[in-house]
């Protein structure tokens, strides 16, 4: 028997590029729940699952560990038959079902495939995409990290052959605009008000729809705005397509439907890896000591957790680019080790045995 879409569990996707602030909004959000109960779905890039840690360690009854699955087998767009439509259903066959579901996704992927996925039959008869909140960092964007720079990329191509295409970052930024309900404009504060209207003017080009786009800083934004969008963004999902869907359909426009296409996203053109280090000594040191490591190698993304000597709370690690983040989040529990392991993202071709040592370096 179908549901009513009444009847239907809501989810929000939340998306948005390396380090924009999704897990500390969807911290906010379960801290505003009002009694909502909230199914967390985190799929991560890379082997070590630092969002859903620090989610489990947030203490909030309304999303309790058992609620929080993570999927860390690969980016979430790339494995929607084997991991994410198994996991939906074992969620919804619960005796106690969610009264919400969110989803955040990896930094690296697509949102175009997940979404289409709530068309699968054993799905969309139960959940609605009730919106797709893109967080966008703000004050990475303001920098020019993502931005389309004509002159720029021409110079680097006369002085690079193999720089012959546009940025996979750049792509991906897009891609995350296209499919958005809700645009968060994160760290708002770090950035003044002229550069924060020219960015929400580029971000509003993006896409020929009315999509609201929210200002604000630390990812505060409570539930009740970012819940009950009533979007059902799976039934126009084909109106939101994605770099990748466009290049596939123009393949086949010319080539012909039965002409072979090599199947790739712009996140294989990144790679991702995991340093473990003994415990630190001294945690005040700890982001002007990686700055210069990250700057140099040029990381896009560091996170994870330390150990540090005499203190028994673990140490959150968050960095984008040279701009770090640490704080004690939870007591070491009993039974567990005590371990300090970073996840580095880098694009393709970082220099991961380097890296480890200068990491290793800079915090012993």
């Amino acid at each position: 028997m179908s549901m009513t879409d009444s009847q239907k569990i809501p989810a929000t996707v939340i998306t948005g590029f390396l380090g924009a602030g999704k897990t500390t909004l969807i911290r906010n959000l379960l801290q505003t729940a009002n009694g909502k109960r909230i199914a967390l779905i985190i799929n991560e890039f890379g082997d070590l699952g630092v969002d859903g840690e620090v989610l489990k360690g947030c203490g909030e009854e309304t999303c309790s560990e058992d609620d929080i699955v993570e999927l860390t087998n690969g980016c979430i767009c790339c494995t929607v038959a084997d991991d994410f439509v198994p996991t939906m259903t074992a969620l919804l066959e619960r005796e106690r079902r969610p009264d919400h579901i969110v989803i955040e996704t990896s930094g690296l992927a697509l949102p175009q495939p997940l979404v289409s996925a709530f068309n699968w039959p054993e799905i969309r008869e139960r959940v609605t995409v009730d919106g797709v909140v893109t967080v966008v960092d703000a004050r990475a964007v303001a920098d020019g990290r993502f931005a389309s720079d004509v002159d720029k990329v021409k110079a680097q191509r006369e002085a690079d052959e193999a720089l012959d295409h546009e940025s996979p970052l750049e792509e991906l930024f897009e891609d995350q605009i296209t499919c958005a309900d809700m645009i968060i404009l994160n760290k708002a504060d770090l950035v003044d008000d002229a550069a924060l209207d020219r960015l929400q003017g580029e971000v509003e080009s993006e896409i020929k729809r009315a999509v609201k786009v929210v200002r604000v800083a630390n990812g505060s934004l409570p539930a009740e705005v970012l819940l009950g969008l009533g979007s059902a963004t799976e039934l126009e999902v084909h109106n939101r397509k994605s770099h990748h869907e466009m290049e596939h359909e123009a393949f086949h426009a010319e080539h012909g439907e039965d002409a072979e296409h090599e199947h790739h996203h712009d996140h294989d053109d990144f790679e991702s890896f995991v340093v473990a280090l003994p415990e630190v000594s001294y945690h005040k040191g700890v982001a002007a000591s990686l700055a210069p490591v990250i700057e140099a190698h040029d990381v896009l993304r560091l996170k994870g957790f330390l150990a540090v000597k005499d203190k028994s709370m673990r140490l959150v690690v968050q960095a984008v680019g040279n701009r770090i983040d640490t704080y004690f989040d939870r007591e070491w529990q009993d039974g567990e080790t005590r371990e300090s392991r970073l996840v580095v993202i880098g694009l393709e071709g970082i220099d991961s045995e380097a890296i480890g040592e200068a990491v290793k370096a800079a915090l012993q």
